[in-house]
């Protein structure tokens, strides 16, 4: 910080305001920073276990289909996979997380069907192919959380990335330096205020004399 060589006490008043700023904004980004942590760690539990889910539900979709398969052939399997002409869309959105913007994705039709909005019929379709489908769109559903939850973390992960900077900024290099900037000028006052007692007395002195 450039100083004049002879400071002033409405500097270092003005400094010194500068410098309760500077910690108050330090208090209250490490809050945040700690605040996200926290958060970051709840959304990785839920990411945990929909992600265990979601692996379980395909596991179980998969031995369901496998069974399907050996009582029919591929091709009638991928002929009743075409009958089913709704494809499932979805809205993303956004929401607000301790200020920071992360997505919402919002099925806009149903990904769990009924079997009759398959596009196969009761007579087509049999108990283990529909167990199929079901486990499927099960693991499509969970899939878009699992989507929505990660992509939050990478978010919510690179705001406490970037707060840590600013704290660290902070702490270690503008906040040290502003207070020892403070010190420097009130040594330099104390030694202007001596040096200005020893002129008075001086002046006195030789107006004794």
């Amino acid at each position: 910080m450039a100083m004049n060589v002879k400071p002033t006490r409405s500097e270092l008043l003005n400094l010194k305001k500068k410098i309760a700023l500077a910690r108050n904004g330090y208090n209250l980004l490490k809050k945040k920073r700690d605040g996200l942590i926290l958060e970051f760690f709840e959304i990785l539990k839920k990411a945990k276990s929909l992600r265990t889910e979601m692996v379980d539900e395909f596991s179980k979709a998969q031995n369901n289909l496998n069974i399907a398969r050996s009582t029919e052939s591929e091709l009638y399997l991928k002929a009743l996979a075409l009958a089913n002409k709704e494809q499932p869309s979805i809205e993303l959105e956004a929401k607000n997380v301790m200020g920071i913007k992360v997505p919402k994705i919002r099925a806009q039709e149903g990904i769990i069907k009924h079997f009759h909005e398959r596009g196969y019929g009761i007579i087509t379709g049999s108990a283990m192919i529909d167990d199929a489908a079901h486990g499927f769109e099960g693991v499509v559903d969970k899939a878009i959380r699992v989507a929505e939850i990660e992509i939050s973390m990478k978010n919510i992960l690179s705001e406490i990335e970037k707060t840590k900077r600013r704290v660290n900024a902070l702490e270690f290099a503008l906040i040290p330096e502003m207070e020892k900037t403070k010190d420097f000028i009130i040594l330099r006052l104390e030694e202007m205020e001596r040096e200005n007692i020893f002129r008075m007395k001086r002046i006195k002195k030789k107006e004794k004399s």
